[in-house]
């Protein structure tokens, strides 16, 4: 595909949007991958290259919080390798779906991913008692198989899925679970982005330049202390989510 300047005018900022927003609260996701798509980039090549910047962010963020928690590689190791088979199909799935199917899966898809991400505080308690091993490491590996696959085939809302599964289901403290959830997230996103790129879906220079923006925006939103970070996240990503509805809809 051709590239234009108005391509990386309007995806470099918005994925340092994306970075910055995610470190503050989660949910970058929802604004990256419709960055690429408002662009004009084909939707097979969004959901590839936006791999690209989003593993980025991704590595500085789950650096930054395993250093500060306790890994249990019994469990992790895994839910790494499922997280892996998953996105790797997942991913497959996409490039074999046609383009204006999966339109339609993203109308369909966004509004629901955009209330968990939106709701993920209420949605989540860490009052209850700690599972057994064997039930905790059985609920966290099923949970990183089906999200791993839901990160290859589409991707935004991944990370507060699997957020949503290990302290809601499995019961795990919000420390570690947001550890094991940077593990899986990481995984997939490797796994996708490896198969998309042998695919050659990946538009290289744009996700290059992307992924500098995603890093500094990940850096930024890292170490910003925001008391009302909520009130403008949520803003944004419904913002980003009208415009990316109104285009789908046009295009149609």
């Amino acid at each position: 595909m051709e590239l234009t300047w108005t391509m990386f005018l309007i995806v470099c900022p918005m994925v340092f949007l994306a970075g910055f927003v995610d470190a503050i609260g989660g949910g970058g996701g929802l604004i990256s991958l419709p960055a690429y798509y408002l662009a004009g980039v084909p939707i097979h090549h969004a959901l590839a290259t936006n791999k690209m910047s989003s593993a980025s962010g991704t590595i500085i963020s789950t650096i930054r919080i395993c250093r500060n928690a306790v890994i249990r590689w019994r469990l992790a190791a895994p839910a790494v390798a499922l997280a892996l088979f998953g996105s790797a199909i997942g991913t497959r799935l996409a490039m074999l779906t046609d383009e204006r199917i999966l339109k339609h899966v993203l109308m369909a898809v966004l509004p629901v991913v955009a209330f968990f991400v939106l709701r993920k505080n209420s949605l989540v308690s860490e009052k209850a008692e700690r599972l057994s091993a064997r039930k905790e490491a059985a609920i966290t590996w099923i949970g990183a198989l089906a999200v791993g696959a839901y990160d290859g085939f589409y991707g935004p809302g991944t990370g507060t899925f699997m957020i949503i599964i290990l302290i809601g289901f499995a019961r795990m403290p919000s420390m570690e679970a947001a550890a094991y959830t940077k593990l899986v997230n990481l995984s997939s996103n490797v796994a996708s982005l490896v198969t998309f790129l042998f695919s050659g879906q990946v538009v290289i220079l744009l996700g290059l330049a992307a992924a500098v923006f995603s890093i500094a925006g990940h850096y930024a939103g890292s170490g910003l202390v925001l008391k009302n970070g909520a009130r403008i996240i949520r803003p944004i990503i419904l913002a980003v989510l009208a415009l990316l509805f109104l285009k789908l809809i046009f295009d149609l």
